[in-house]
């Protein structure tokens, strides 16, 4: 499993930014399986959550094996605590870098599939935001979404009132990555109105894969973003089990995930995991 860290010029964010890619072009297979077939791969671009960054989810989760079983690239990208969105005043273009400009660079690197069906988005907590509003904002390119423990923090977002010197308390900080504040509900952020959108436009939609552990503070605002979408007629499939906002959580969660994915069958290849007499 090659494991490739990158560096390019990002114009969303004009500056040179880091991605951490798995490609499993160096799988190889024991004597008698069926060898891999060479054709682009599948892709789920993968969002950390806050505080994290491109080495996340490698470090707290299985998720480079898992790909190389499944055959599937995964594209890691740091997207800092600005959660994935555009902030034209700040010049800090998040969204248009993820569901834009990120997907076009890999393409143009790496042997991945340009197929809308073989393009997935996910992510956990402030990815598992990300992963919602960019998949809804570009249809055209994710054919489905996974969202782990997903940050839906908007109602909070709006309701701060004070500047404080932690970043989540801090009104300060919401409106340095959404703006008004006042105008978050209804607006281009906002995962709601976004699927609403979408549902009205006649557009393709994104399939969904939304989890969240029942120990877990966000379980309220997943439930009731799972039900509409459900409403709108979006193909959503839910699940929740016991678990708290952790690592233990995600990677029990983000197999399931790729269990859910329309991907190829688990063979896995030759590692330093295989022990022989």
């Amino acid at each position: 499993m090659a494991l490739i860290q990158c560096n390019f010029f990002s114009k969303a964010l004009m500056r040179t930014v880091p991605i951490q890619v798995v490609l499993p072009t160096d799988k190889m297979v024991f004597p008698g399986q069926p060898q891999p077939e060479e054709k682009p791969f599948k892709t789920l671009y993968l969002l950390h959550g806050i505080f994290g960054n491109y080495t996340d989810w490698v470090c707290g989760t299985r998720i480079q094996a898992w790909a190389q079983d499944r055959n599937l690239a995964v594209v890691m990208p740091s997207g800092e605590n600005k959660f994935y969105v555009d902030n034209p005043v700040s010049n800090e273009m998040y969204g248009t870098f993820i569901g834009k400009e990120l997907v076009d660079f890999t393409r143009r690197s790496f042997p991945l599939s340009r197929n809308r069906e073989d393009t997935y988005i996910g992510g956990l907590s402030m990815g598992g935001f990300g992963s919602i509003v960019n998949g809804l904002q570009n249809p055209e390119t994710f054919g489905a979404v996974c969202a782990l423990s997903s940050a839906l923090i908007l109602d909070k977002a709006a309701s701060m009132t004070e500047y404080t010197d932690f970043l989540m308390d801090n009104k300060g900080y919401y409106e340095s990555v959404f703006g008004d504040l006042g105008q978050l509900r209804g607006g281009n952020k906002d995962y709601d109105t976004l699927a609403e959108k979408l549902a009205a436009s006649g557009e393709p939609k994104p399939s969904f894969y939304l989890a969240c552990g029942t120990e877990d503070d966000l379980i309220t605002p997943n439930r009731a973003f799972r039900d509409h979408l459900k409403a709108l007629g979006f193909d959503v499939t839910w699940e929740e089990g016991p678990g708290r906002h952790d690592w233990t959580f995600w990677d029990t969660y983000i197999l399931r995930a790729l269990d859910w994915l329309p991907l190829d069958s688990a063979v896995q290849g030759v590692s330093s995991g295989h022990v022989t007499d």
